[in-house]
């Protein structure tokens, strides 16, 4: 299976993936596993892991974890960090993982890159009978910083064409693909630190920054850098988590 282009960027921008993108709090976790109705011990598959940010809060949950990505940079710093998990070279289109193998599957800000007919093919074949699918995905929210404005517009028109934001929702893929509950929706929003070299990295994770030119893209986080200076009276912020579940009906 071929990646997306852009998605294949997140490899050369591994480490500032992992420092600037929220990490998922308890609290998110949390209320994954009461919707899913999962607990200590069981298996969860974590479907194109990234950088292993959701794979580490499973696994901190008590929760045995298998987390499938394709790019092998990205494979190397879930091991390098988070040993407990058990790391497998896969796509969510071809899953290597036998029938009914977990009893949850968890997409973090990824499933508008897969195959979406093929995908949800896949997950529904390694769920086990009751199990359950959550598509995640967080974001910080900046809305309170001075600098807000200002790296908005900065950041304004930068983006191409991008199948998170131009495709269908992940609820459409969800009907039309038939035999599962319909699709619902779980808000949780917690307050993190936060600090200007965070929302630099941030924004460097951006599949569309990351596959920039170097040039074009070193001036653009260089402003980036330049708007929220010291980050001075923005030193936390919400993070808000969607959580969409649905499961095989």
């Amino acid at each position: 299976m071929v990646l997306h282009p852009l998605a294949a960027g997140f490899a050369d921008v591994a480490e500032a993936y992992d420092r600037g993108r929220p990490d998922y709090a308890p609290a998110a976790v949390g209320a994954l596993c009461a919707e899913l109705g999962i607990g200590r011990g069981d298996r969860v598959l974590d479907l194109a892991a990234g950088t292993g940010k959701l794979s580490r809060a499973l696994s901190a949950a008590g929760l045995e974890v298998l987390a499938v990505e394709p790019q092998a940079a990205l494979r190397e710093l879930i091991a390098a960090r988070t040993p407990d998990v058990r790391v497998i070279d896969g796509t969510a289109e071809q899953i290597p993982l036998e029938d009914g193998a977990v009893s949850a599957v968890t997409v973090a800000d990824a499933f508008h890159w897969f195959d979406r007919e093929a995908a949800l093919h896949e997950i529904r074949r390694v769920l086990r009978p009751g199990g359950g699918l959550a598509i995640l995905t967080s974001s910080p929210d900046w809305g309170g910083a001075p600098w807000a404005h200002e790296v908005g517009s900065a950041l304004h028109g930068l983006r191409g064409a991008h199948p998170a934001f131009d495709g269908p929702p992940w609820q459409d893929a969800v009907r039309a693909a038939g035999g599962w509950r319909e699709p619902r929706e779980v808000r949780v929003t917690c307050t993190q630190p936060t600090d200007p070299s965070r929302v630099v990295d941030y924004v460097a994770s951006f599949s569309w920054i990351a596959t920039m030119p170097e040039r074009e893209r070193s001036k653009t986080l260089a402003r980036i850098a330049e708007l929220v200076g010291d980050g001075a009276g923005f030193d936390t912020c919400p993070v808000h988590t969607l959580i969409g579940l649905t499961g095989p009906s």
